[in-house]
């Protein structure tokens, strides 16, 4: 009986010891991946994309504070995996730690919702969740390479600039797929409208065609045209919400970094500074549109619904109330209280 009583009481501890390997497991595959994409910048490695601060603020929005163990130990692994690690690297390990940790505070504190239904949502996640809280995870990672000498003073502001965008970056493409992906299993499911009809099937299938075709041609195109994506940004975000708009807009950011990596297309004979400055603005401009236009559709529609049912159910009880019925009994709701005094 003892036995038991111990195992209980120790389950929930390993249950958040498992979450958080798992999520420096997904910590370390994502800096995998995103390594891929790195650019120098003043003699230091930044990406212009930074997923895993994607994975780490989805991580603590979704299991909760005590996973960030996880998170640190992700980035230590990721930081193993380019350099021996230094004293210097418990600094950059304690800011990609800390960074999530305020983005996860400053949204608890302004009542984020992490199905991303209003639009208080998405500039939240904007402004706060990734601007606002990745300065700090920017700072410390760039500020050890002046104290070492690894950096110029002077050299300091565009590397910081990169980091900060590349994290903030991670944070605006990557969270909201993955609360998506969580939408129906780890987080309350909203309620459903409906079966999507054969015709909206039909238009995504366009649309997933038209991504595949015109995102490549603006982006591999010698004349700059990017600007061709925002069209289709908008399309996403109009008709499917979060969900299709954050998938188009990483699509095309993950393609654009590819061109800007392989030196092709718009980014072609450019310095590494004009590259990240023009890939960053795009990737920025990309990830705005497509999340709060996709918060603002969202809300509208819940609110469009919420009118709906308010409207059905007066209707229903005008009819009960013309018919001589008492609507109380017949939708077996108790009638409300007279208040106190």
């Amino acid at each position: 009986m003892a036995a038991v009583v111990v195992s209980r009481r120790f389950r929930p501890v390993m249950e958040m010891a498992l979450k958080a390997l798992a999520v420096a497991a997904c910590y370390y595959a994502a800096g995998r991946l995103g390594l891929l994409g790195r650019v120098g910048v003043e003699g230091v490695v930044v990406t212009p994309i930074w997923p895993p601060t994607g994975v780490a603020v989805a991580s603590l929005l979704v299991f909760g504070v005590w996973v960030w163990p996880g998170i640190a130990l992700g980035s230590f692994l990721v930081i193993t995996s380019l350099t021996t690690p230094e004293l210097t690297s418990i600094v950059t390990v304690a800011g990609n730690t800390a960074g999530p940790l305020c983005a996860l505070l400053l949204l608890r504190g302004v009542g984020f919702r992490p199905d991303v239904s209003r639009l208080r949502d998405g500039t939240s996640l904007v402004f706060l969740g990734g601007l606002g809280a990745m300065l700090i995870s920017a700072t410390a990672g760039a500020a050890p390479q002046v104290w070492t000498g690894s950096l110029a003073p002077g050299d300091f502001l565009p590397v910081w600039l990169a980091w900060w965008v590349g994290d903030a970056m991670g944070v605006l493409l990557v969270t909201p797929l993955l609360l998506v992906l969580c939408r129906g299993t780890l987080l309350p499911r909203r309620p459903r409208v409906g079966r999507m009809p054969v015709r909206r099937w039909v238009e995504a299938g366009c649309l997933v065609a038209a991504a595949l075709v015109l995102v490549p041609f603006a982006v591999f195109s010698s004349p700059s045209m990017l600007f061709l994506i925002f069209p289709l940004l908008i399309w996403a975000a109009l008709r499917f919400e979060l969900a299709g708009s954050m998938l188009c807009a990483l699509f095309a950011s993950v393609l654009t970094t590819y061109a800007a990596h392989q030196d092709r297309g718009t980014f072609f004979d450019l310095s590494n500074i004009e590259v990240m400055t023009k890939l960053q603005a795009f990737n920025g401009a990309a990830a705005l549109t497509a999340l709060l236009l996709s918060a603002l559709v969202t809300e509208q529609r819940a609110t469009r619904h919420s009118v709906q049912n308010a409207c059905n159910e007066l209707a229903e009880l005008l009819e009960h109330l013309a018919a001589g019925e008492d609507p109380t009994e017949s939708s077996g709701r108790r009638p409300p209280e007279a208040p106190d005094g």
